[in-house]
């Protein structure tokens, strides 16, 4: 049951806090050329603005989801998404409070995309939101890591404007109501870092066709800072700056190396790091407390700091 123009589509954006960078999103979700039937915003912060936000800009298709537990991102979209379902959305498309889509063709274009291709899930490439022809996260393709928009497109086959099953799934991807389905909703217990590739192993396993439209974006504050290049630029590692992020980042990659689909990468993922922490780093200490999280994540200890 593949997109389709005619589907009748609810965005779900999820926000915390930060009703400024909302501003932007919602405006441009809003004015898409593609009627947005209903734009839910999930409220993790419970703010009154952000509810005056909603209205201003979505009016009668506003959907406010205020929440006084913060559900994080993947409890948020969860939400949004069953919300979505229970309105009787046909399609999902997912946004977050900084980012947006680059223009108002975006949801016109992927959806297109996706009935040409017959996807039940298609996203966008994801660029850098001050440098829009940068990626805003790098992308690795066999042994290459691109970073370059233009990099992703094959010179041979510039008429080829699908990347099959791959994606960058809740900055700006549309999935089908069938998809949801097949693949559920983004696992709250996880809160932030690694839902989003958790939700796309589960799409990968699921055998729907999915993959990035070449031809449309979404931008997002550059992520790349956080990916610290390893062996010379062949492999890299993911190193946040803020120790939370940390908790989150390393807690969670344990619980997604230990599902199937992914446990195939595991020796893989206990060299890069103990390298990147023992070998480049020298940091011992750094190594335990990455090996200590990521059994947690394994345990499936999912308490939070």
């Amino acid at each position: 049951m593949p997109l389709k123009p005619t589907d009748a589509i609810a965005a779900v954006i999820v926000t915390h806090n930060r009703p400024e960078l909302l501003t932007h999103s919602l405006k441009v979700v809003a004015q898409q050329s593609h009627p947005v039937r209903w734009v839910i915003v999930v409220d993790n912060g419970d703010d009154p603005q952000v509810e005056a936000l909603v209205v201003e800009h979505a009016g009668e298709r506003g959907v406010y989801l205020p929440s006084k537990h913060n559900l994080g991102g993947g409890g948020g979209f969860a939400y949004g998404f069953l919300h979505a379902l229970a309105l009787g959305a046909d399609a999902v498309w997912c946004a977050d409070d900084d980012g947006r889509p680059e223009g108002p063709e975006v949801l016109a274009t992927l959806l297109e995309c996706a009935q040409r291709h017959g996807l039940e899930s298609v996203s966008p490439v994801v660029c850098n939101l001050e440098q829009p022809k940068r990626l805003a996260f790098p992308l690795r393709r066999g042994l290459e890591w691109r970073r370059q928009r233009h990099e992703l497109m094959d010179p041979a086959h510039p008429e080829d404007d699908l990347l099959e099953g791959i994606a960058s799934l809740f900055n700006g991807a549309v999935f089908s109501a069938h998809a949801l389905e097949r693949v559920g909703v983004p696992d709250f217990r996880l809160f932030i870092r690694g839902d989003e590739v958790e939700y796309h192993r589960r799409l990968v396993r699921s055998g729907l066709p999915f993959g990035t439209c070449l031809r449309t974006a979404y931008l997002h504050p550059d992520g790349s800072e956080e990916f610290k290049p390893i062996l010379g630029g062949r492999m890299h590692t993911q190193y946040p700056d803020h120790p939370g992020k940390r908790f989150f980042t390393y807690r969670n990659r344990g619980y997604l190396m230990n599902q199937p689909g992914m446990r195939r990468l595991l020796p893989q993922e206990y060299a890069r790091f103990g390298w990147f922490f023992l070998v480049q780093r020298r940091d011992p200490k750094g190594f335990m407390e990455w090996l200590r999280l990521h059994r947690l994540g394994r345990k499936e200890h999912f308490e939070r700091p």
